[in-house]
């Protein structure tokens, strides 16, 4: 495993981190009153099974981010090794097994929480962030946001546009409270916050989560989760509006010209 199992208790829910493939992480989330249970990207469906088995939880749900082998790709194996149905959502018909598609912010629940669906293209055209949060809406809630947003950085535009990305970090990601937990769907941080310390040099807060990560993973433990709060202050891909990251990418007072100037530049840079 390329990273150690890991708990994150929130008020209402219980998120346990799933290393799985190279670099990519599962979650399964917990609601804490019912333990009902969901997974994200069940890749790995044989840990997912152990996972659920070992901690007791009733698993009914299957949330994918996008159809990517490394995050969909276990869906179908999963459904047929798991005793009772499972509900798979996703927002692209070339997911496996997926039997509910959501768009955006459609709403459904695990045990007692809420869970809002984001539509983010780019990365992909169907890719859907899952924001989840307690019914009662007053504690920190946590989001799923697969290859679209990660610690430092953003996913490749494979399938969408500069604007598509923009509005999905800069627009719906941005808007949801600064204490969120941010869960992504892959171990790139270091890598990202490299290219984050070349567009800011003099950004504090990219140094020293660069001391902090490397902390992390020289005892193999995950970097995620981060906040959306803290993506503001250190992703550059977040921070368009920025003078500082404007003046890197030579496009001043255009936040989207800077975004997809960063992108190229970020798909060929060398940590």
């Amino acid at each position: 495993m390329h990273s150690s199992l890991e708990d994150v208790t929130l008020d209402s829910m219980q998120v346990k981190i799933l290393p799985a493939l190279q670099d990519n992480y599962m979650y399964l989330i917990v609601d804490s009153k019912t333990k009902e249970a969901a997974v994200v990207d069940p890749v790995d469906p044989e840990l997912v099974i152990k996972t659920v088995k070992e901690s007791n939880v009733k698993l009914n749900k299957v949330l994918t981010t996008h159809h990517h082998w490394d995050h969909a790709g276990g869906n179908e194996r999963l459904v047929k090794m798991w005793d009772g149905k499972l509900e798979v959502y996703g927002g692209d018909e070339r997911i496996g097994a997926m039997n509910h598609k959501v768009c955006q912010d459609e709403t459904f629940t695990i045990g007692t929480l809420k869970v809002r669906c984001l539509s983010t293209p780019c990365h992909t055209s169907g890719h859907i962030c899952y924001y989840v949060t307690a019914t009662n809406g007053n504690e920190a809630g946590a989001v799923f946001t697969g290859d679209t947003l990660f610690q430092g950085g953003c996913g490749r535009f494979f399938e969408g546009t500069p604007e598509e990305m923009y509005d999905a970090l800069c627009a719906k990601l941005s808007a949801l409270p600064d204490d969120t937990k941010v869960f992504c769907g892959h171990e790139y941080t270091l890598q990202n916050m490299s290219f984050a310390r070349h567009v800011e040099p003099d950004n504090k807060n990219v140094q020293n989560r660069i001391e902090w990560a490397k902390l992390r993973r020289a005892t193999k433990d995950p970097t995620v989760p981060s906040t959306i709060g803290e993506e503001k202050l250190w992703n550059p891909f977040m921070r368009v509006h920025e003078a500082t990251v404007q003046n890197h990418a030579g496009i001043s007072a255009n936040p989207i010209g800077t975004m997809e100037a960063l992108r190229k530049e970020k798909d060929n840079f060398k940590a």
